[in-house]
């Protein structure tokens, strides 16, 4: 019989590359999630019953062993951006973290795959890379064994990165940023997958992996390549951080005030906090070159899906190419 493994958020964005891969590899599939019903596209991932959506609260312990009894292994891609009700960073991040290890050490799973993230630590500057650290502590503390990957941005068709800047540049004529000389090594989000899939097929030794794509870059050259690719000439204003601070602070109140009801998808106090720091991989951290994979460059991706933010979405370049044909 097929392997089973469970995957704690697995419909999220870097969880359904991870389930699209192991569904090919023969797997099968519980992605364990708090909305099953909006979870149905993952049973696209593999046959009949090979990949199935599963309601899992991580903040309680049963629904956690509930979700994963008789499982060989076990992913967790839970992560959160921003704070929201009872789904707190420690809450998540750390005591949900904690709680997937401890209950599978529990259950005598044979293998865990933790996402974590570049920057994790207990002395991080915001309470994202804290509660992340801490979490990558609890994991080990209760499962030695666990392989932990630790992602610089993640890009990708549904990423919550080039995407947003890209809506921003298609609808305003100025791009506000922040932290602009802070460094980042964007990874695609299949090498990720590649990752998790090698690890909890046994091909990775226990341990943490940073992983970066090829390239590093400050996030305004990020921004300028993204408008490059999608023709785009826009003022691109980085902000000093103590105006992100006011800006932040500002549209956290209005998020509070309406008790969630206009949430902030712009920018958080917590992430202005992230930041301050670069997120690249450490000179001595393993990374792919130890798992054999070769990161995918940003350039062969993004052409694939930023299209859309262009003046004429995919028709941009047919209309270009008719504008030479009328000048000859």
């Amino acid at each position: 019989m097929a392997k089973l493994v469970t995957i704690y958020g697995g419909s999220g964005f870097v969880g359904r590359y991870i389930a699209r891969r192991l569904a090919k590899d023969g797997w099968r599939i519980r992605v364990a999630v708090r909305r099953p019903n909006e979870a149905m596209h993952v049973k696209t991932y593999g046959g009949v019953g090979q990949v199935e959506p599963v309601f899992c609260n991580i903040r309680d312990d049963a629904s956690v062993r509930s979700v994963m009894q008789g499982a060989d292994a076990v992913i967790n891609c839970v992560g959160i951006l921003a704070q929201s009700g009872a789904n707190s960073f420690e809450a998540v991040q750390q005591h949900g973290a904690e709680r997937i290890a401890r209950i599978a050490t529990e259950l005598s799973v044979a293998r865990l795959v933790h996402l974590s993230a570049i920057g994790a630590s207990k002395d991080g500057l915001s309470e994202y890379s804290q509660t992340k650290g801490h979490g990558e502590d609890g994991v080990l503390s209760q499962f030695p064994a666990a392989v932990i990957l630790r992602p610089s941005v993640i890009f990708g068709a549904e990423d919550q990165f080039f995407n947003k800047f890209g809506k921003m540049a298609a609808g305003l004529p100025v791009v506000n940023i922040a932290g602009g000389n802070t460094r980042f090594q964007p990874v695609y989000v299949d090498d990720v997958a590649k990752a998790a899939a090698l690890a909890v097929s046994g091909g990775a030794a226990s341990g943490i992996y940073e992983l970066g794509g090829p390239e590093v870059k400050t996030l305004r050259a990020l921004i300028a390549d993204m408008l490059t690719i999608i023709h785009r000439r826009r003022l691109v204003v980085n902000l000093p951080f103590f105006a992100a601070r006011i800006a932040a602070t500002m549209l956290d109140f209005a998020s509070a005030m309406t008790m969630g009801m206009l949430p902030n998808k712009i920018l958080t106090r917590d992430q202005l906090k992230g930041l301050r720091s670069d997120s690249v991989v450490g000179a001595d951290a393993k990374g792919f070159a130890d798992l054999g994979i070769n990161p995918m460059p940003m350039e062969l991706i993004l052409t694939d899906y930023l299209w859309c933010y262009r003046p004429s979405g995919q028709f941009d370049e047919i209309k270009d190419s008719a504008k030479n044909l009328r000048r000859h």
